[in-house]
């Protein structure tokens, strides 16, 4: 499924008990720290920032929000946790950088330097998002038309 939004426009999937939302990285780059190191992500234009909330409702689809927007407007770093840290099962959005993202329910929250895998619940799993002109092509999940929300960032 194609779903179009603007640069300035934030997606949301929306499912029973989780939510997925996306925003283009207008080719900004993006500091990935680890336990040892950081990275510098280079970006397109057309690339995606996908976070994946486990929750829904407003409170969610806001923290979403909040959490794209520091990140690409902020300039906040993208932090990512050793595995096993305490902190992986409290966290309430993950997030992914780059061209293609797919969710995983099988891995530890916040514990991949891998850009291309985002934990996500069982509901999203095997969702692929790959980053196109205009928006996105979400992959291996069937979406309602009420599933997919787009608003201003």
């Amino acid at each position: 499924m194609h779903i179009s939004f603007k640069n300035d426009e934030i997606a949301y999937l929306c499912g029973q008990k989780s939510t997925i939302a996306f925003i283009k990285t207008l080719g900004n780059f993006f500091y990935l720290e680890t336990e040892t190191d950081e990275t510098i992500l280079f970006t397109e234009p057309e690339d995606l920032m996908v976070a994946s909330a486990f929750g829904t409702g407003d409170k969610i689809l806001r923290g979403l929000q909040c959490t794209l927007y520091q990140l690409r407007e902020l300039g906040a770093p993208l932090i990512v946790l050793p595995k096993g840290h305490p902190a992986s099962p409290r966290l309430k959005v993950v997030v992914s950088i780059g061209p293609r993202t797919r969710l995983s329910c099988k891995i530890q929250p916040g514990t991949h330097p891998e850009q291309d895998v985002l934990c996500g619940s069982e509901e999203f799993a095997d969702l692929e998002i790959l980053a196109e002109p205009g928006g996105a092509e979400a992959k291996g999940f069937s979406f309602k038309m009420g599933d997919v929300i787009i608003k201003q960032l």
